[in-house]
């Protein structure tokens, strides 16, 4: 054979000298890298071939003694790739690397999943916070059999195609060698074990879907784009893992005349013109019920009062945030004829009306194109 011709030392890229771990430390990096189930390249499986009788002949102290003296395999009681100890790298994949050329199926713990569910609120409960009750619906554990599947007093039987493992191997015997390859059991699917006597009330499977109400606290100051948590209450986790959560999201309804600013509450406040230019004394509503404003003489359109302490509660930070009144000056639609010569001697007694030069005109201005 080719391969006996070529060096066993330059093969592994050990020197003569080598030590046996040197030797399988060498072997089990090319192995690794050139088994075909690793490497694909039409070129790995020679690689993997040279290697491996590299290998058998080199970790073996009598068989490397007389490769040393004679420099090859095949003289007359000597030993070729078919007659080493071994049944081929198959056999030497396996020794190293735990014998599967699949991933071993593992029963470990997974949290169950993870549940959304949304509620509606008044804007006077986000603001203040209420009490509220979902349901949902989620997988649990079969309340019969406890998750088991099986008929209560009774328990799964061992699965006698794998033995109890929820895994077979296969052997595939090639020119290459024996290779040995592990999937999961088709006849229990990876359990291990097989439900003879179904629980009568989930049929086996060990879980139930149901209906279940849950009372939820929602904390003063929710807003729509908050998302709260609630641990533990999502579905029943697997092989004995946590329960997952539920999420939940907010959809707040819009109130007639009031509009939430984050923590603070902006109002209209419609004014007549006698109103603002001779000033008033008004009651205002805030979430908090109505209070006195006091609105000076002179007062313009967009002017802006604010009443400190009448805004939404600060989620997770204290405090309450303000109420904003905005003056809007209204202008009557239909005068009556006394009405109508009562402006018009007013009209002829105002000064012409000039540009506010106040230093927040401009920024009023942006506030009507909603620039701010």
């Amino acid at each position: 054979m080719s391969i006996n011709r070529k060096d066993y030392y330059e093969i592994l890229g050990v020197p003569r000298n080598a030590t046996g771990e040197q030797i399988k430390k060498a072997f089990r990096k090319l192995a690794f890298q050139h088994h075909p189930d690793h490497n694909s390249n039409p070129e790995a499986e020679e690689k993997f071939k040279e290697a491996n009788a590299a290998y058998e002949v080199l970790s073996d102290p009598e068989k490397r003694a007389y490769y040393d003296r004679y420099g090859n395999t095949e003289e007359p009681g000597g030993f070729g790739f078919d007659n080493f100890g071994f049944g081929g790298f198959g056999d030497i994949f396996e020794a190293f690397f735990g014998g599967a050329t699949a991933t071993s199926h593992r029963r470990t713990p997974r949290k169950g999943d993870d549940l959304r569910a949304t509620i509606d609120l008044s804007f006077e409960e986000a603001v203040f916070g209420t009490d509220k009750q979902i349901e949902i619906w989620r997988i649990e554990n079969c309340s019969m059999c406890h998750g088991i599947g099986s008929k209560p007093g009774e328990n799964p039987q061992k699965c006698t195609d794998c033995d109890g493992h929820g895994e077979v191997r296969r052997v595939q015997q090639s020119v290459f060698g024996r290779f040995v390859h592990t999937t999961t059991c088709p006849r229990c699917h990876g359990e291990g074990t097989i439900i003879t006597n179904p629980c009568p009330q989930c049929k086996g499977s060990g879980r139930q879907k149901l209906k279940r109400k849950i009372s939820v606290k929602v904390p003063p100051g929710i807003e729509e784009s908050y998302q709260m948590r609630l641990s533990g209450e999502g579905e029943a986790g697997i092989y004995g893992g946590s329960k997952g959560d539920v999420y939940l999201n907010f959809n707040i309804e819009l109130h007639k005349f009031f509009v939430r600013r984050h923590s603070d509450i902006l109002y209209e406040l419609p004014l007549n013109f006698a109103q603002a230019a001779l000033g008033c004394e008004i009651e205002v509503p805030t979430v908090d019920g109505n209070t006195m404003l006091k609105v000076p003489q002179g007062t313009q359109n967009s002017k802006v009062f604010r009443i400190r302490g009448k805004g939404v509660p600060r989620l997770n930070s204290g405090g309450r945030g303000d109420q904003l009144v905005i003056v809007r000056v209204v202008t009557p639609q239909s005068l009556s004829k006394e009405q109508r010569q009562l402006f018009e001697d007013l009209a002829k007694m105002l000064p012409q009306a000039d540009m506010p030069k106040d230093k927040d005109h401009a920024e009023r201005i942006k506030s009507l194109f909603g620039e701010n």
